[in-house]
């Protein structure tokens, strides 16, 4: 819990209020008094109810559906707002950052939007960026301001630490959905004290689809947990799921993902898959319209409360990844 509460001020824009409440909660502090509202033709328009002079500033605010470029003007406003203000350092929170997959030039003539939007962030004024598991490490080099990156890999190891004890853990597969994502399914399988880890093959045919390949490693008669950062139409995890259970022969295959953005038809894809539980972490609200039984929601409130006391106190960050 912050000591000097009367230096530091959080505030949030629209995206995912609740998250901000719950950070503010586990700080001991009040979420700034602000407002965030939409004229009639579209523009955004932010209201600072209180001082903010010479205060450290964090706002919240995940890039994320169902409304990714509102979200992403409102932070822009909004940091604009405070370095105007006179605030004594702005971070931007943002739990999920939206664009990141965009972080390259895959074809000739493509955009490198993760490095455009960096850039928006930082002329905007933001000081420093907090935000959890990006897409690709090397969108931190986007940035001319420190970015802390989280990883939301220890939550779920304590979560499946708990569901299957020492005994069963020897018949547990760590699975990467694919080849870029071996090193991030390899430190969850470490924290985990998983020997075993797997790859699924997969050639994506054009955007938001894939086809399975193969299954590379020894999943027959386990239990396997599918590690990816970010789920959106879940035709590539549901796809990996099955592969997993029908050509590699596991028993039953749980997955995490940090970061749900459930788009189009995921919530009806999951349903109707093999998987007996999908985990994803409150970086994102969950679709209104989702009451499935096989998903659940950790909340991350708690890491991010600690790495911003971390960073109000000018004490290291990277303790906690």
């Amino acid at each position: 819990m912050i000591a000097h509460g009367k230096d530091v001020k959080i505030f949030s824009g629209n995206a995912h209020r609740s998250f901000a409440e719950s950070v503010c909660k586990e700080l001991g502090l009040k979420l700034g008094d602000n407002s965030v509202v939409t004229f009639s033709d579209g523009e955004i328009s932010v209201s600072t109810n209180e001082t903010v002079r010479g205060s450290d500033v964090f706002i919240v605010q995940p890039t994320c559906t169902p409304c990714v470029n509102d979200y992403l003007m409102e932070l822009l406003i909004m940091i604009d707002a405070m370095r105007r203000a006179s605030a004594g350092r702005i971070t931007a929170v943002i739990p999920y950052f939206g664009y990141a997959r965009q972080d390259r030039k895959a074809k000739a003539r493509d955009p490198i939007s993760a490095k455009l939007v960096a850039n928006m962030i930082t002329a905007a004024g933001a000081d420093r960026v907090l935000t959890m598991d990006l897409h690709a490490n090397q969108i931190q080099g986007f940035f001319d301001i420190p970015v802390d990156n989280l990883h939301g890999a220890p939550v779920f190891a304590r979560y499946f630490k708990r569901k299957f004890g020492p005994d069963e853990r020897d018949d547990l597969v760590v699975v990467s959905p694919d080849v870029g994502s071996v090193a991030r399914a390899r430190e969850f399988a470490q924290k985990m004290g998983v020997m075993s880890l797997a790859i699924v093959d997969k050639r994506r045919q054009k955007a938001n689809q894939s086809e399975v390949m193969n299954i590379i490693g020894d999943v027959r008669g386990k239990r396997c947990i599918i590690l990816d950062d970010m789920v959106d139409t879940a035709g590539s995890l549901c796809g990996a799921a099955k592969a997993i259970v029908e050509i590699g022969g596991a028993s039953e295959v749980y997955a995490c993902a940090s970061h749900g953005v459930l788009s189009g038809p995921a919530l009806e894809r999951i349903e109707n898959s093999v998987l007996k539980e999908m985990l994803f972490l409150d970086t994102i609200p969950l679709p209104k319209n989702c009451d499935s039984k096989i998903i659940k929601q950790l909340t991350v409130a708690p890491l991010f409360a600690e790495a911003i006391e971390r960073i109000y106190e000018e004490i290291s960050v990277s303790t906690l990844f």
